[in-house]
């Protein structure tokens, strides 16, 4: 709270994994097969929670995967929800060759909308899971729902460009989004002036840091609340950090 302003309540969250047995609940599961040295159909995420806690009727409706969250969210009355969607939009049968590979069907995006999430970041180490056709069409699918995103896109100076929410006060809310090589984004992966890809961070310098903060004062407006999403560290041990500050 800044004066009597109003306060600007936000919910941002880290992985989102809307693929594998999810997407297969969902009323368009997409294609079983995974990629996965241990496992080769979707289902089994599926079969899993019903030996523990019986039959799931399918199709569930697209609010059923967020639980009792829906109802605390909107108790709470938020401005905006970020998450990081870490998975490809996509119907493409063409996977990398990464030996892990996930998606959720473009057509179950509406579980998505069900959460009234107004940004999706996408700078993590799955979105390229399907090559640039499947990030192109995570683009497409979200985009045309009206849900911005940040840190991949068609190029990188729209890759580096944060997302923007409208925020109480006629204020905005700006999102930035980073990937880091250590969350296991390959190199190929960094978005180029003529190749869509992610806003992928060269290292974790204090130059880079400081690089990144002459960019957010370039862009920013007085009164902007600032947050950046930073998708690092190892496998299982990955975080998903957030930063917000109101620069006045």
């Amino acid at each position: 709270m800044l004066g009597d302003e109003k306060c600007t309540t936000l919910f941002v969250c880290g992985d989102v994994m809307l693929g594998r047995g999810i997407d297969q609940i969902l009323p368009h599961p997409g294609d079983l097969t995974l990629y996965e040295h241990y496992v080769g159909s979707a289902l089994h995420y599926v079969h899993i929670p019903e030996r523990h806690h019986g039959p799931i009727t399918v199709p569930c409706s697209f609010d059923y995967v967020w639980g009792d969250a829906l109802a605390d969210l909107d108790a709470i009355g938020l401005d905006g929800l970020i998450i990081n969607l870490d998975r490809s939009v996509t119907a493409s049968m063409e996977p990398e060759p990464k030996g892990i590979n996930y998606k959720m069907n473009a057509a179950n995006v509406d579980c998505i909308k069900a959460a009234k999430v107004d940004c999706c970041v996408l700078a993590n180490n799955h979105v390229l899971d399907w090559g640039t056709k499947g990030l192109l069409e995570t683009l497409s699918t979200l985009q045309q729902e009206g849900i911005s995103v940040a840190g991949a896109e068609i190029d990188s100076d729209q890759a580096e460009a944060p997302a923007t929410i409208s925020t109480p006060n006629d204020r905005r809310t700006l999102v930035f989004g980073f990937g880091a090589v250590t969350s296991g984004i390959p190199l190929e992966w960094a978005a180029t002036d003529s190749r869509p890809g992610v806003n992928l961070l060269p290292d974790l310098s204090i130059a880079t840091a400081n690089r990144i903060a002459d960019r957010i004062l370039l862009l920013r407006s007085p009164g902007d609340l600032v947050v950046v999403s930073i998708h690092w560290g190892s496998k299982l041990g990955l975080c998903d950090r957030y930063w917000a500050a109101r620069i006045r």
